[in-house]
């Protein structure tokens, strides 16, 4: 599992993917969201600008991604 550190309280999904590496640009990540790819604590999750918090695990790809402070 990769983790993804963040300075703030939360991040939005699109972006979180993007800092990670999961999606090379911010259009990547909204359509392999819209596409019902990706997954937010197990879920398929169609919101990019879903808010992720520390704790919160991604996964793209069959890679898994948490989100750390």
């Amino acid at each position: 599992m990769k983790e993804v550190k963040i300075r703030d309280e939360f991040i939005k999904l699109g972006q979180a993917m993007k800092l990670s590496g999961a999606a090379e640009s911010g259009t990547d990540a909204k359509e392999r969201i819209l596409n019902g790819e990706i997954r937010v604590n197990g879920e398929v999750c169609l919101m990019r600008g879903k808010k992720l918090y520390p704790g919160d695990v991604f996964t793209a790809e069959g890679e898994e991604y948490r989100v750390i402070s």
